[in-house]
């Protein structure tokens, strides 16, 4: 949020102007999202059905009820990654990734432009008024949209002059260096791996090939990007997002709220977390690699197949930010079964190992949701900070039935924004060809041949699934008492 001056202005009850950005996992909106949720606007189709407390309507609607005073001051409302574009170039042009994914705007309304390959920005006609009139928020209509985009372009479209002098000058580098429209980080990490596949599997001219695959960009949270020819209305998962991260294919975005922050959770607030802290330090390895060391010194110990057996007596239901998808269920809390008064390492790691099954059990949830309502998910490739976890991408392997390729750049978000900036320059015609060239396949993970291990994880499946219906029959419970 920033005035005319480009000024931060609070979005705190403290009503400190340096705290002038919500971040996409604060959840104060939910009221505001049911409220929202209940005018169903035809726009609510386009994300999976309801908006839910982490995209901007709810956001801006909060602010306008809580703080009248900032409202009434701002004169911009931007993503991180427009704000540092605009930041860049001065151009205010906004990105079709971010108004599409977080803010509802319409960017199917824009397939007349895709082959206008001299537009730098076009008119933003893809918001439905209608809509922000419903929802108490007609303000953010005047002057053509100005405080939230008069302007959209696809993503990698140059923008403005290029590098300002005051921009080059902050960086250390040279004005004019052409900026490319920008992408929500998870979905540069997605234009970054998305193309990285073996050769067999490239087919050039193959359109409906990178349909069969999911891209998880696993960090604090876990986003799951899949694209089609065709657009596919999927209760619980938001889109269908026109041309949002692939040009020309319709955009499916899953995600889990918290998985790295989950993670985090676990094993910061268990009594043998400092112990852990202090030997993995000692060794000059991180926590997680000790607690994957742990668990396979426990399989030997303990004569046992495989590691996921270790969870045998212990399920976690990863919801402690609630469910943003298939669910789409903010309301939704985590759960821990089979706890005891073990406070040792060795129990830390096995919760630790239960709460990445958890993790996987959602994405299976994701991906065979998907599926049963039009993809053909067959591949997926993954990249952030959790994909170098061996242990959490096994299990995912495991546990969903799918090989998991890895790039070769590990770095897969940064690649992804140098591609867009390569897209600037004009050394590549489109986003596509420079993904093709760009993207390069790594390591691939195989699911485990030990029948056994599906079986297992087929019932622990199961009683992941039970664990949320329990859920909702304990709350309705509550609520019958409580009316």
């Amino acid at each position: 949020a920033v005035d005319s001056d480009s000024s931060p202005v609070s979005v705190s009850l403290s009503g400190d102007s340096r705290r002038n950005v919500i971040v996409w996992m604060d959840h104060r909106a939910v009221e505001q999202a049911e409220r929202i949720n209940s005018s169903k606007s035809p726009v609510l189709e386009y994300c999976g059905g309801a908006v839910s407390p982490e995209m901007e309507p709810p956001k801006l609607l909060w602010v306008k009820e809580n703080l009248q005073e900032s409202w009434s001051m701002v004169f911009r409302w931007m993503d991180l990654s427009d704000w540092l574009s605009y930041r860049a170039t001065g151009d205010d042009t906004r990105s079709l990734c971010t108004t599409v994914c977080k803010w509802t705007y319409l960017g199917h309304a824009h397939m007349h432009h895709v082959n206008d390959k001299n537009s730098r920005d076009m008119e933003a006609c893809g918001w439905d008024d209608d809509f922000w009139e419903e929802i108490g928020l007609g303000d953010l209509i005047e002057g053509h949209h100005a405080k939230i985009g008069r302007s959209v372009a696809f993503p990698g479209h140059p923008l403005g002059s290029g590098l300002t002098p005051a921009a080059a000058k902050e960086l250390g580098l040279v004005p004019g260096i052409p900026v490319g429209t920008s992408l929500i980080d998870a979905h540069a990490g997605g234009v970054g791996v998305i193309e990285s596949v073996p050769p067999s599997e490239a087919e050039e001219h193959d359109k409906e090939a990178i349909c069969n695959r999911m891209v998880l960009v696993c960090g604090t949270s876990t986003c799951h990007m899949a694209v089609s020819q065709s657009k596919l209305f999927i209760p619980g998962v938001w889109g269908p997002f026109w041309s949002a991260m692939v040009p020309e294919y319709w955009l499916t975005e899953g995600g889990q709220s918290a998985t790295g922050a989950l993670l985090d959770h676990i094993i910061e607030n268990h009594a043998a977390s400092t112990l852990l802290a202090n030997r993995a330090a000692s060794q000059n390895i991180s926590v997680f690699e000790l607690l994957n060391k742990m668990l396979e010194t426990v399989i030997v110990e303990q004569n046992l197949p495989f590691v996921a057996a270790l969870t045998e007596d212990v399920h976690v239901l990863p919801d402690f930010h609630g469910n943003r998808s298939p669910l789409a269920d903010p309301k939704a809390k985590g759960v821990i079964y089979g706890l005891t008064l073990d406070t040792s390492e060795k129990q830390l790691a096995l919760l630790y190992l239960a709460a990445v099954q958890g993790i996987a059990y959602g994405t299976r949830h994701i991906v065979e949701h998907c599926n049963a309502n039009g993809h053909k998910i067959s591949t997926l490739l993954a990249c952030g900070g959790l994909s170098k976890n061996s242990i959490f991408i096994q299990e995912h392997a495991d546990i969903i039935g799918c090989p998991i390729i890895l790039p070769r750049e590990s770095e897969s978000v940064l690649l992804g924004a140098a591609i867009l900036g390569a897209v600037a320059t004009r050394k590549y015609h489109n986003l596509g060809e420079a993904m093709k060239a760009l993207n390069a396949p790594g390591e691939v993970i195989h699911p485990s041949k030990n029948p056994t291990v599906k079986k297992y994880h087929d019932v622990k499946y199961k009683i992941f699934r039970g664990l949320y219906e329990q859920q909702l029959s304990y709350r309705s419970m509550i609520a019958q008492a409580l009316s």
